[in-house]
């Protein structure tokens, strides 16, 4: 997968009004961060992270299993030793320079981790990692604010 996509909400407000002169517009207010309680004793808060590793190698064969779990021991594992699930995908991806469509199978990695000020640094270690080991232009990756228990 080539492209992550982020989805943003804005409150819509509808209402009725009398014919009045145009006033200037103002850029709309900031939201406040959602704050929230987890549903089940024992959750915490957590950022979940799915990342998208594309397996077709430029210039060669696709990623093999051996060649993941040998990626995943030595750069992901070290980032994330409390744990992470890794699923197999099927993906699709629209080329923006040229249009072309791309099918590619995928890794798909999901980390649920506590927010902490290392949390983006080990991330990017392991996208960097897998897109300097085999010759990657993009990691694809989604993040949501979640609770989680393990």
């Amino acid at each position: 997968m080539r492209l992550a996509v982020l989805a943003l909400a804005l409150p819509i407000v509808a209402g009725c009004a009398e014919s009045s002169p145009p006033q200037e517009s103002k850029p709309p207010a900031a939201a406040p961060a959602q704050t929230y309680a987890c549903l089940l004793p024992g959750e915490q808060r957590m950022l979940v992270a799915e990342l998208f590793f594309g397996r077709s190698i430029p210039g060669r064969a696709p990623l093999t299993e051996a060649e993941w779990a040998e990626f995943a021991a030595q750069a992901i594992t070290p980032n994330f030793p409390a744990g992470f699930t890794v699923m197999d995908g099927a993906g699709q991806w629209q080329n923006p320079s040229t249009g072309e469509i791309s099918r590619e199978q995928a890794k798909i990695l999901l980390v649920a981790a506590p927010r902490s000020p290392d949390l983006a640094g080990r991330l990017s270690a392991v996208i960097e990692a897998y897109k300097a080991r085999f010759h990657q232009k993009v990691v694809g990756i989604v993040t949501r604010d979640s609770c989680a228990a393990f």
